[in-house]
């Protein structure tokens, strides 16, 4: 059975992305990304998620992005609410893709896995440039070019984006039919100390939506 190395904050497009690659059959190492986030709760979902699902190995990485700020998510700015603008919003964080892929692929380099998965979408979300195809693209050669078993010839690493062009209400219904238990999972960027989501952020007004959209009960809890 092939190994693949999952992306995985806790939120409701890696919960799906991480249950989709069980069921297609592969062997699921988690890795989620401690970056100094506020809304670091989400680690707590995400260790009760994955204990669920029975992973192989589940790991928690520790880095401080707050080091370089930059984002709502990772310095004192206020999370931006009920937003209407379009462009990219301050909730972004500089290169955060292209370092937790980097993560991924190192714990993939050590585990022997060639697959990588990410929860990146195009349709439903906040308009951020590193969940564009043509920066998963871009990075699948990087991988191939800087690592020892890309240069040996022993594998070629692949970056998988189910869910990069399917609507939230498609990844939701997908998730009904895998079974996850979306109360389990977090979105908002700007919980209470009790993981209960703020209903106004992006996230959380596409996860909303979504949710509508798809004909399903949410089952978020709100502040």
């Amino acid at each position: 059975m092939a190994k693949a190395v999952v992306l995985f904050s806790g939120g409701l497009d890696s919960s799906t992305t991480l249950a989709g690659a069980i069921e297609s059959g592969f062997t699921a190492y988690a890795l989620s990304v401690d970056y100094g986030q506020r809304h670091k709760v989400e680690l707590e979902f995400a260790a009760k998620f994955a204990k669920s699902l029975a992973v192989t190995e589940h790991r928690t990485v520790s880095l401080d992005l707050r080091a370089i700020g930059g984002s709502a998510l990772t310095s004192d700015i206020d999370v931006p609410k009920n937003r209407d603008s379009d462009g990219i919003p301050i909730t972004y964080v500089p290169a955060r893709n292209t370092i937790l892929l980097g993560l991924a692929l190192g714990y993939a380099e050590t585990v022997g896995a060639f697959d990588l998965f990410i929860g990146a979408n195009v349709l439903d979300y906040s308009g951020y440039p590193d969940c564009r195809p043509e920066f998963l693209t871009a990075f699948e050669n990087l991988a191939n070019l800087a690592t020892k078993a890309g240069v040996e010839g022993t594998g070629r690493f692949r970056v998988h984006a189910p869910l990069l062009h399917k609507t939230k209400a498609e990844i939701i219904r997908d998730g009904v039919r895998l079974g996850i238990d979306y109360a389990d999972t977090l979105s908002c960027y700007d919980p209470d100390e009790r993981g209960h989501a703020c209903g106004e952020c992006d996230s959380c007004i596409l996860r909303r939506k979504g949710f509508a959209e798809a004909g399903v009960s949410d089952p978020t809890r709100y502040q």
